[in-house]
């Protein structure tokens, strides 16, 4: 088996260098493997020769495109660490995120130059590279640095120990945290979900999931590379345009969350021809019984679920295609070499690892294994409670029942899953207080048959005129919330329940909630 993401990207490209490597659906480029390799050697003798030495930052500011993937190898060759970064956030997210990384060089597009013209004078030793036509005078165009690079030797030697990416992620408070991995942990991490989607040379994937997460990135892209997999990327989500390329590329492979698999089911199906479609991996959630007929009877394809997080890779857990009706509402069973144990949860500090509980028995999810994140960037304290005693805590609820299937039944920082995104209140919370007229106010997630969780807002107002449109207009205006983030339901309240010490009692909001949306 390969030891580096590099010895992964060479293998399949020495094996299969005539064969389609990649469709860039937005620009309607193909690349075979031998060719897309070039622009791999091309990129990384650019970055060399501006100054990118190993262990440097390079960060990615876009959505789908063929530049993102051939930025992950070009720094995986010349030993650079890979960072992408969420589209979605906003200048003060991506400033914070670029302050914290110090990234050598990034690359961004056209869809987000309003973002980094608004942060990038903060940034004065970052050299940023735009990949589209019209190159504002800030930057320096991507394709015209690929083209005039010399001939640089790519000599570097990377190892398996070897930092390969640093992904962030936000925590409990709300602040982004860099989750650094290595080069062998991913490598381990692609072997797994390749074998558990059953890919080999034949297939063809879709990338239409945002590869900045490492969902789409290490649980379908890397994997299908190991394989000899084309993939057609997919600029941004789109269902017809998905149901298109299934058809017209023959797509067998699939990554979205359980809200994107609905979503391509309310479409007219009849109008494509989907029977190149095998298997459909997803995430973030579970998928309930009747989406998971739902998809088997009207795509004719099997599904796979991988549950985790980014400190892990991210799967831990897979529930495989057999599973998915039988054991509805799970998460799966154990990744090949991983543990995973159930433990009593500790409010005062860091769970122990030997206060196991009984299956059957909610407690806080504990797992290690080979794809277990170095720690976080320059967080040493933060990485000690987070792997205490070898463990990652992951701060999630759940049981292990006889047969060793997993069930996340809750997540002990009130984390909100909207669409698949992470969405922490506290973020959302902070935004809020920020508006003069809010006295207090509570986050909490609201069940949603399309999106999984929508963000709800509990506000105590100063003034009785303060209203819905307004904070939602607040909200949309500020600089420190993607628009994911932002609530879809605003719930004014005299006050918001509290503990003896001060701390809001969100179960109550919760119940509340259920008793107001039952009626």
């Amino acid at each position: 088996m390969s030891k580096t993401i590099s010895e992964i990207f060479e293998k399949t490209v020495n094996t299969f260098p005539n064969k389609e490597a990649l469709y860039d659906v937005r620009r309607n480029r193909r690349f075979t493997f031998k060719e897309w390799n070039n622009q791999v050697d091309a990129l990384a003798r650019a970055l060399k020769n501006e100054g990118v030495k190993k262990g440097d930052r390079v960060s990615t500011y876009l959505y789908n495109n063929e530049e993102l993937a051939t930025a992950l190898f070009a720094c995986a060759k010349i030993g650079a660490v890979f960072n992408p970064i969420n589209f979605r956030l906003m200048a003060e997210e991506v400033a914070y995120i670029l302050q914290d990384a110090e990234p050598k060089v990034v690359l961004f597009e056209q869809s987000l130059e309003s973002v980094v013209s608004a942060l990038e004078e903060r940034f004065p030793t970052i050299a940023f590279w735009y990949i589209d036509e019209d190159t504002p005078s800030y930057a320096a165009n991507y394709h015209e640095k690929l083209s005039s690079a010399p001939n640089l030797v790519l000599d570097e030697t990377v190892t398996e120990d070897d930092w390969y990416a640093i992904m962030y992620t936000s925590g409990t408070t709300g602040r982004p945290k860099g989750v650094v991995h290595l080069h062998k942990e991913m490598v381990i991490q692609s072997d797994i979900l390749s074998k558990a989607q059953k890919l080999d040379s034949d297939d063809v994937g879709l990338i239409t999931a945002p590869m900045f997460h490492c969902a789409e990135l290490h649980c379908a892209f890397l994997p299908r590379i190991q394989a000899g997999t084309k993939n057609v990327i997919l600029h941004q989500f789109k269902p017809t345009m998905v149901l298109e390329l299934v058809e017209k590329e023959k797509i067998s492979k699939l990554f979205a969350a359980p809200t994107m698999w609905n979503m391509l089911l309310q479409e007219e199906l009849s109008k494509y021809d989907l029977r190149s479609l095998k298997i459909g991996l997803y995430g973030a959630t579970p998928m309930a019984p009747t989406l998971v007929l739902a998809c088997q009877e009207k795509l004719g394809i099997q599904l796979v679920q991988a549950y985790g997080m980014t400190e892990m890779g991210p799967a831990i857990t897979l529930l495989l295609e057999d599973d998915q009706v039988r054991k509805a509402g799970s998460a799966g069973q154990v990744c090949s070499e991983h543990e995973l144990i159930i433990v009593r949860p500790n409010e005062d500090g860091p769970s122990d690892p030997d206060d196991r509980l009984p299956l059957g028995e909610n407690g806080e999810i504990l797992v290690k294994g080979p794809c277990m994140m170095k720690g976080y960037f320059q967080r040493e304290e933060t990485t000690e409670k987070a792997l205490y005693k070898g463990w990652y805590h992951s701060g999630d609820i759940g049981y292990l029942d006889e047969e060793g299937f997993l069930y996340v039944k809750d997540r002990v920082d009130d984390m909100i899953i909207s669409g698949g995104e992470n969405v922490y209140p506290r973020e959302v919370e902070d935004t809020l207080y920020e508006h003069s007229d809010v006295l207090d106010c509570a986050v909490i997630g609201l069940p949603d048959e399309h999106y999984g969780e929508t963000v709800v807002a509990f506000v105590v107002s100063k003034n009785s005129l303060l209203t819905d449109s307004e904070l939602e207009n607040w909200c949309k205006n500020s600089d420190t919330l993607a628009n994911y983030k932002r609530p879809r339901k605003y719930i004014f309240c005299d006050a918001l329940p509290r503990n003896a010490s001060g701390k809001i009692q969100k179960f109550v909001l919760r119940k509340q909630l259920d008793e107001l949306f039952a009626e």
